[in-house]
């Protein structure tokens, strides 16, 4: 494949590329940022050879776009060398320190080089930190040419921009970075000499590389900053040690978003793991988002949500255990209260299921708007008062306890219109199994009772 050769430094990138200005000042992270695609550490499927995006960008050829992704899986990277590959300007913005006259002054820029054939590639970071009325700034210059817009966010797109703006950008979707390849970014910085740590004397084996490596969490920016912390921690020529390595990592956390797309996938994988009867990867989700700062009395809550909704009437014991250990954390909090919590998540998915009850709940609410408000039944109206007696309030009504069997099958508790509703279906599991093989005897039972008789003088078919 011909490669574009890539430019010293786009101009307006400040020296996010070049590191000629006090590169000692800069963190590791920044003198390591690639210069290159073959620099970069993951994104295979974006970037390997021969890709799309890959063969758009040596080729110069760009397009406006939303950059997808968690922290440190190099989305600013990639919009720096997305326009030091077409020859452009780069400008870089931030959704949190930026409002909307800073995005006319910029955009005000780029339309003066636009005049004189200079192309402007506008990095957004945090672009769903934008408003509506921010996004739609771009919009006009996007269209015409004049920027080459490129957004990132570690949220999703289709929540969070506009949908003007998103159909005119493409959205591509970066992941976090493999242990394996931020392993490599690291053995790049510990051998580079001129940007990374190489002129040290530094010594670190396999396994204490492979220990920062997964403590990064898939965070190239947060892996080379463990390691820069490490080589402080072991001096010149020394040997960076397990030992170095536990004071390091002593408080690292996971990544989690407590209000965005990480948080919202996990306790749907939570509440799947539950439906599924996966008492494991419940667990396991459950620790997660403990482990990442959750509120526990969110997760008690959403327990008791799965109790009604996924367990219902196949277990009616779910229900009290879920809001017994909801009480528990009340009393106890953190940690003592978890267990109380875990223990409900195993009984959860461990135990029968059914939603039947959800399912006829739902049923029900949708005949309330189809049939609107209709009359209760005279028979089955409350009748304290002569007056209503004698307006026929009650009159009918056959009390069930003094009839055979304790039920009166001929009497229907719907409105006439509707006629009867069956909306309730147990599943055979659990204690609905019982319940189920009652309704189906009664219900047979309530048919043949309201089936008109035969005409006895009608001859048989």
């Amino acid at each position: 494949m011909s490669k574009r050769a890539a430019r010293p430094a786009a101009p307006g990138s400040g020296d996010l590329l070049g590191q000629e200005d006090s590169p000692a000042l800069k963190p590791l992270a920044e003198r390591m940022r690639p210069r290159t695609l073959d620099d970069m550490v993951g994104q295979h499927r974006l970037l390997r050879p021969g890709a799309a995006l890959r063969t758009a960008i040596e080729g110069g050829h760009l397009h406006s776009m939303i950059l997808w992704g968690p922290p440190g899986c190099g989305k600013t990277t990639l919009a720096l060398l997305l326009a030091r590959y077409a020859d452009a300007e780069f400008r870089a913005m931030s959704a949190v320190l930026d409002g909307l006259p800073q995005v006319r002054q910029v955009l005000a820029e780029a339309e003066q080089r636009f005049a004189v054939g200079i192309r402007t590639v506008l990095f957004v970071d945090e672009v769903h930190r934008f408003n509506k009325a921010q996004q739609d700034a771009f919009l006009p210059h996007i269209e015409r040419g004049t920027i080459i817009f490129i957004g990132a966010t570690t949220e999703n797109p289709s929540f969070e921009l506009n949908s003007a703006l998103l159909s005119r950008c493409r959205v591509h979707v970066l992941e976090a970075v493999s242990a394996d390849d931020i392993a490599h970014a690291l053995r790049l910085a510990l051998d580079d000499g001129e940007r990374g740590l190489g002129g040290r004397g530094l010594q670190i084996d396999d396994a204490a590389l492979t220990e920062i490596a997964g403590a990064a969490d898939g965070d190239v920016r947060r892996g080379l900053t463990l390691l820069e912390i490490a080589a402080e921690l072991a001096g010149e020529g020394g040997r960076i040690e397990m030992a170095t390595l536990q004071q390091v990592l002593a408080d690292r956390t996971r990544r989690f978003d407590k209000g965005g797309e990480q948080f919202y996938d996990q306790i749907s994988a939570l509440h799947k793991s539950v439906r599924s009867s996966n008492p494991d990867a419940a667990l396991y989700w459950f620790a997660r988002m403990l482990d990442g700062g959750a509120d526990p009395v969110y997760l008690a809550r959403r327990l008791t949500r799965m109790a009604v909704e996924d367990i219902g009437l196949a277990d009616p014991r779910a229900l009290q255990m879920a809001v017994d250990a909801w009480d528990t954390y009340e009393r106890l909090g953190s940690p003592e209260g978890d267990l109380a919590l875990a223990q409900v998540v195993l009984y959860l998915a461990s135990t029968a299921k059914s939603n039947a009850a959800y399912v006829a709940f739902k049923a029900a609410r949708r005949d309330v708007v189809e049939y609107g408000t209709q009359d209760v039944p005279l028979h089955i109206r409350n009748a304290p008062t002569k007056l209503m007696k004698d307006l026929g309030y009650g009159r009918g009504y056959q009390y069930d306890h003094d009839a055979e069997g304790g039920i009166v099958l001929e009497q229907t508790g719907f409105p006439d219109v509707m006629g009867e509703r069956i909306y309730y279906r147990p599943v055979e599991r659990g204690m609905e199994i019982k319940l189920k093989d009652k309704l189906d005897r009664l219900r047979a039972a309530r048919e043949q009772a309201r089936r008109p008789s035969r005409d006895a003088s009608e001859p048989d078919a």
